[in-house]
């Protein structure tokens, strides 16, 4: 019987303005950047909180996204805690930043920074 595997889902979900977004830091990108990389450090009262940083380097437990515009990493050790997650970019009149529709999150602060899981 042979093996048949299936596709792996994404593990994390851009929206075209993310994806945009993404394309937009890496042309502003210092030198020696090969990404932007997505980590849930602890922090906040909730826990956890969302940190998106440049990258000169890829970890060996990464997870790797190629998006039109340049590759985004997600943390080896926040992979969990983001898998199903939509990551989107948001512009209004006073504030401008990424989103996530996190289907782990438990619960998050009143201010919005951190989240639990």
């Amino acid at each position: 019987m042979a093996t048949t595997l299936r596709p792996r889902p994404a593990a994390l979900n851009l929206t075209p303005s993310a994806e945009t977004r993404i394309a937009d830091l890496m042309a502003r990108a210092p030198e020696g950047a090969i990404g932007v990389k997505l980590s849930t450090p602890r922090r906040g009262c909730s826990g956890l909180a969302y940190s998106v940083d440049y990258v000169t380097e890829a970890k060996a437990f990464d997870e790797k996204i190629d998006t039109p515009g340049g590759t985004l990493f997600v943390d080896g050790g926040s992979i969990l805690y983001l898998i199903g997650s939509t990551m989107d970019w948001v512009e209004d009149d006073f504030t401008a930043g990424f989103v996530f529709q996190n289907p782990n999150a438990k619960g998050a602060c009143g201010c919005g920074e951190s989240f639990t899981v």
